[in-house]
C-alpha cells in the first residue's frame, strides 16, 4: 500500500523541501526534480531514483516505478510546500547524483565542446545545456563551477537535458591538461583588439567553445589559453547574455562542419 501524507509537518515533506538547498544537496547525495517530462527524461537516462512523492488531485493515479521506489501519494498543501516552481504536474522525484568526471567524457571523431567558467546563474547554464543538446555537442563542462548543475533552475531552464547530455564540473587546470590530451583547440569568447570575428575561425578541427561567468567574462588564464573570437556587437553594448552567445557560436560550429561536408 503507497503510504499517504497529508501533513507539511511530516519528516519527508520537510527532508525534500531542504533538498532546495545545494549544500544540503550535495551532503546527500541526491536531488530534486519536478514535472512528468523532466522526470522521465532522468529515467531514461538511467538516473537511480530515491523515492518519488505525486499529487493524486493533480497528477492523478500515482504510478509504479518498480519494488525498490518509495512512493508517496501527498495532498496539494504538501505539494505546494515542496514544490520549487509556481506550477507542475504533480509528481516530484528525488534522485541519486550521477557524478562524470572529465575522463568519463565519451566523444566523436572531431570533438566539440562548450565550455563555462565561473558561470552564476542557474537559467544560463540549463540554457547552454539546452543549446548544448540541440546542436549535437558532445557535451558541457562546467569550469570553476558556482551554480550546481542539479540546481531546479537548471533542470528546469534545460528542460530536462541536463539529463541527456553530458556535463562535467572540474577546475582549470585539469580542463587544460585534458584539452591538450585530446588536442582540442579552445576558442575563448573574449573582447579584445586580437579578437577574431567568430564567423572566420576554424571550428571545423576539435573545438571547445570556451565562455566566461556573466559580469567578467572568462578569467587571465584563457586569454593566454585558447584563440580569442568575439561576435560583432552593432549597437550601444558590448556583449550578449551568455546562453545567447553560446546558442551563436555552437551553431555556427554546425554550420561551418556542414558546409565542409557537402
Amino acid at each position: 500500500m503507497i503510504p499517504i501524507i497529508t501533513s507539511t509537518s511530516n519528516p519527508k515533506i520537510k527532508w525534500v523541501k531542504s533538498l532546495q538547498k545545494n549544500s544540503t544537496r550535495k551532503d546527500e547525495g541526491v536531488f530534486v526534480v519536478e514535472g512528468a517530462k523532466e522526470v522521465g527524461f532522468a529515467v531514461d537516462n538511467e538516473f537511480l531514483l530515491h523515492s518519488i512523492f505525486v499529487c493524486p488531485d493533480i497528477y492523478g493515479q500515482v504510478p509504479s516505478f518498480g519494488d525498490n521506489i518509495e512512493i508517496y501519494s501527498i495532498n496539494k498543501n504538501c505539494y505546494e510546500k515542496i514544490a520549487y516552481r509556481g506550477s507542475t504536474d504533480g509528481i516530484i522525484a528525488v534522485f541519486h547524483n550521477k557524478i562524470k568526471k572529465l575522463d568519463d567524457l565519451t566523444m566523436g571523431e572531431t570533438p566539440f565542446f562548450i565550455v563555462v567558467e565561473s558561470i552564476e546563474k542557474p537559467g544560463n547554464l540549463g540554457a547552454i545545456i539546452r543549446t548544448a543538446d540541440g546542436a549535437g555537442a558532445d557535451g558541457v563542462i562546467v569550469c570553476d563551477e558556482k551554480v550546481d548543475i542539479y540546481n531546479p533552475n537548471v533542470i528546469r531552464a534545460s528542460v530536462g537535458t541536463v539529463f541527456s547530455t553530458q556535463v562535467v564540473s572540474t577546475d582549470v587546470k585539469s580542463l587544460l591538461d585534458f584539452l591538450n590530451k585530446h588536442e582540442i583547440t579552445s576558442y575563448g569568447a573574449i573582447l579584445s583588439d586580437n579578437s577574431t570575428k567568430y564567423s572566420e575561425s576554424d571550428f571545423t578541427k576539435p573545438t571547445a567553445i570556451i565562455l566566461g561567468d556573466e559580469h567578467k567574462g572568462l578569467s587571465s588564464i584563457w586569454h593566454n589559453n585558447s584563440e580569442p573570437i568575439q561576435i560583432p556587437m552593432l549597437g550601444s553594448n558590448d556583449s550578449l547574455n551568455v546562453s545567447n552567445a553560446a546558442a551563436i557560436l555552437a551553431y555556427e560550429v554546425i554550420r561551418q562542419r556542414k558546409s565542409t561536408s557537402e
